[in-house]
């Protein structure tokens, strides 16, 4: 599968864009893990352009993550031109537009997800920053605004017509959020009308490489992508590129296996930041892992390793962890 000119080998499975989860460490970490692609954390259009230091240190990327995309979101035509500008001298491989976000103060300020409700600034949007750039321009968005407005199918088709050079589809409606259960119908709709031609990537509930499979094998996207599945579990790559190629499922590492890369973690996001910083980064992915899943009275310890404030006290916690009872990875 290519975008572009950048070939992204069969069955490619990318790590989706997060915001204050996606940073340049996990990235890295996700990569190694075996991640085709990775996306920075979204950058918004209009700090930008304004040089907000905290998005403008959004855009560092390296060599060792690529192919690497950074995504924007905006609701300025203008703006959005600009941007994409400021993003193509930080040369990443790939320009992608944030259609898709739910959350309130994005799409309901009419950027993200929010552009599902005025679809010819979307397009003139897209339009412009494919024009702006000289690199791939992706999309990624949702089926629709709500349940009665799944309009993905005519969409995916006027979102080529504006020159993108593959397009994500999060299977679900900016109203659904992230609650109840993707639909993949619609997505697999998209793939099999003839019109299409550019890759369409599949993504929501891809949380274990059963999962990644159906959607290549049952709903024939080009390409899957891994989002809230990788938070506190970013071996979750090695798993599914394993059992892609092989068609068998990788075998469970011990319990200290996996606790060792959640160290490995903690501490290549408090070199990239500082202790405090670092571990209130980290504390998203060690909340979300599933490796604590089902381990007998654990909650005290659950919350004590949420309010360290020391690398220190934390390994000890991790060191302290009987994994009798927990369920299996």
């Amino acid at each position: 599968m290519k975008i572009g000119n950048i070939d992204l080998g069969k069955y490619p499975v990318f790590l989706a864009p997060m915001e204050d989860v996606t940073d340049p460490a996990f990235r890295l970490m996700c990569k190694r893990f075996g991640a085709d692609m990775v996306y920075t954390e979204f950058v918004s259009s209009d700090a930008l352009i304004r040089s907000v230091n905290k998005t403008t240190q959004k855009l560092t990327i390296c060599d060792e993550e690529r192919p690497v995309a950074i995504q924007i979101y905006g609701r300025d035509v203008e703006t959005m031109r600009e941007a994409a500008r400021i993003v193509e001298e930080a040369q990443p491989d790939i320009l992608d537009i944030n259609f898709g976000c739910p959350v309130k103060r994005v799409a309901g300020k009419g950027a993200g997800a929010g552009m599902l409700q005025n679809i010819p600034l979307m397009l003139e949007i897209t339009r412009e920053v494919v024009k702006a750039v000289n690199i791939p321009v992706t999309v990624k968005t949702r089926l629709g605004w709500d349940a009665d407005h799944k309009i993905i199918v005519e969409l995916a088709e006027q979102l080529q017509d504006c020159g993108i050079a593959a397009l994500t589809i999060h299977g679900r409606t900016r109203a659904q959020m992230y609650t109840g259960q993707a639909d993949w119908t619609l997505i697999r709709e998209v793939k099999e009308n003839p019109r299409m031609h550019i890759p369409i990537i599949g993504n929501g509930d891809i949380t274990t490489a059963e999962a990644a499979k159906e959607g290549f094998e049952h709903y024939g996207v080009d390409a899957v992508m891994i989002g809230r599945g990788s938070i506190g579990r970013p071996w979750i790559f090695r798993e599914v590129k394993h059992y892609l190629n092989t068609g068998e499922l990788l075998l469970p590492e011990s319990p200290e296996w996996y606790l060792d890369v959640l160290r490995q973690e903690v501490k290549e996001s408090v070199e990239r930041l500082d202790e405090r910083r670092g571990l209130i980064h980290v504390r998203r992915h060690i909340a979300a892992t599933p490796l604590f899943k089902g381990i007998p009275n654990f909650r005290d310890t659950r919350i004590a390793m949420l309010r360290t404030e020391s690398v220190d006290e934390l390994f000890r916690l991790f060191d302290g962890i009987n994994f009798t009872g927990a369920d299996e990875l």
